[in-house]
């Protein structure tokens, strides 16, 4: 009987051994994790924290109980801390024992997911510091927030510091976004979206500020006060890091397993590391963008699902190749819908298009529809081709998951001659007589040399 180990037990991981076990009754099927949690949605933890979602069990999917009836044993509380490819074990510690062992394995799938960006800044290690990576996280902030905070600072705009800030707000608590760069979502849009997001999210009561690099987090007997950033101090009983995140690729990277230029680990599209047997998935993998070429690491719980799903199937005994990404992905602050897919303007250019961005002002409805609301479409287009390569959207409820034909678009590669006529559904409360993505292609085919 062959063993699987699977080192970490979230989303690729527990994605990865169901898929395997469905395919090889016989696997033998351990999978550790260094958390109290399993097969959870980290995705979840703001709406937690925001009081949408009232209980923690909620956010998983599966309980290590419901795993044992599929004949998969979950330690929980087990951290992997060395992995050996010659003599195919993993070091195992034992957080609640202190104890060390080695185990065997015959095939291993390495899904470690993504660590936190930690930059050189004084005072993070304060009480009232918080993270939002793991369900342990979420206990820890509602926990805080139960010392009712008089004001709270998120530091970084991207999607999980809006969603952290909206959640603070829900619970009326006064927050401050601080972003070092010009807008809000530096990296996932382009800068006259992510204007457009962060004068909408301030009209809902939530203070942003853009160009406000934090120098240090103070505080008063190892209690957070306060963050300072450009030279303003923004008063703070709560903080929350929202700064990104990077590939949690350490072990692999010890074990001689090969990285890729991301950082990441350099994966086949069979998801087969340069480790004999060993299979990676989720953030801590690359994946190939299906519009620039390029191998990229993207940290989507999308992403970490199928690419644990084509690593299972190929664990178990088929044959699955992983087709691509293209970095799909949405989000909401109050009733502000902001999605996107592809390739924004910048990346274009980075890859070598000879690339122009055009936009339309449009609604979710009909003109006369009452509950119509306002939408920003900006769509990336090959000017020598008109083929889309990227698109934005940012608007009231109904306009987000236009992202979604925009994708079907993309990794179809079509052009926006093809998109202008695509026959798309009309009532006037979810559109005009044109929807705006047939517009959107119209506008990206006049681009054409």
């Amino acid at each position: 009987m062959s063993r699987l180990i699977v080192v970490g037990g979230d989303a690729a991981g527990m994605s990865g051994a169901s898929q395997a076990r469905r395919l090889d009754p016989d696997l033998d099927i351990t999978a550790y994790e260094r958390t109290n949690w399993v097969s959870y949605a980290a995705c979840g933890v703001p709406y937690y924290v925001g009081e949408d979602v009232k209980e923690l069990r909620q956010l998983q999917a599966r309980t290590p109980d419901q795993f044992a009836r599929m004949d998969i044993d979950v330690r929980l509380r087990h951290e992997v801390t060395a992995i050996d490819i010659t003599a195919k074990t993993v070091t195992v510690h034992d957080l609640d024992t202190d104890t060390m062992s080695q185990e065997p394995y015959d095939l291993l799938l390495y899904t470690t997911g993504a660590r936190p960006l930690f930059p050189p800044i004084e005072g993070l290690d304060l009480d009232g510091v918080f993270q939002v990576r793991t369900l342990d996280d979420a206990t820890a902030i509602r926990a805080a927030l139960g010392d009712t905070p008089r004001h709270a600072v998120v530091v970084g705009g991207g999607y999980i510091g809006l969603e952290v800030a909206e959640a603070f707000r829900n619970l009326d608590v006064p927050v401050s976004v601080l972003e070092m760069a010009d807008t809000v979502l530096p990296r996932t849009m382009d800068p006259e979206m992510g204007e457009l997001v962060a004068a909408q999210v301030r009209e809902l009561g939530i203070d942003v500020q853009t160009g406000a690099r934090v120098d240090r987090v103070v505080g008063v007997d190892g209690h957070v006060t306060g963050v300072e950033a450009a030279g303003i101090t923004y008063p703070a009983d709560i903080v929350v890091l929202g700064l990104g995140s990077a590939p949690n690729s350490t072990l692999a990277e010890a074990a001689g397993i090969t990285l890729g230029r991301t950082g990441a680990v350099a994966v086949t599209d069979h998801q087969l590391t340069s480790a004999e047997g060993v299979y990676a998935a989720g953030d801590c993998a690359e994946a190939f963008h299906r519009i620039s070429g390029a191998a990229v690491n993207f940290h989507l719980a999308t992403v970490a699902n199928k690419q644990g799903r084509v690593a299972g199937t190929n664990l178990g005994g088929g044959d699955a190749s992983f087709p691509g990404v293209l970095g799909t992905a949405i989000t909401k602050v109050g009733d502000i819908e902001i999605s996107r897919t592809g390739l924004i303007l910048s990346e274009a250019t980075a890859a070598g298009f000879d690339a122009v961005a055009t936009g339309l002002r449009s609604s979710t409805g009909s003109h006369y529809w009452p509950k119509s609301t306002q939408m920003r479409i900006r769509t990336v287009v090959d000017r020598a081709t008109s083929k889309l390569l990227g698109a934005q959207v940012v608007g009231g409820p109904g306009s987000g998951k236009r992202i979604d034909t925009f994708a079907v678009a993309l990794w179809m590669g079509l052009t926006g001659a093809d998109l202008e006529y695509v026959d798309l559904s009309y009532a006037p409360p979810f559109s005009g007589v044109w929807e705006p993505v047939n517009i959107a292609g119209r506008k990206a085919a006049s681009v054409l040399h």
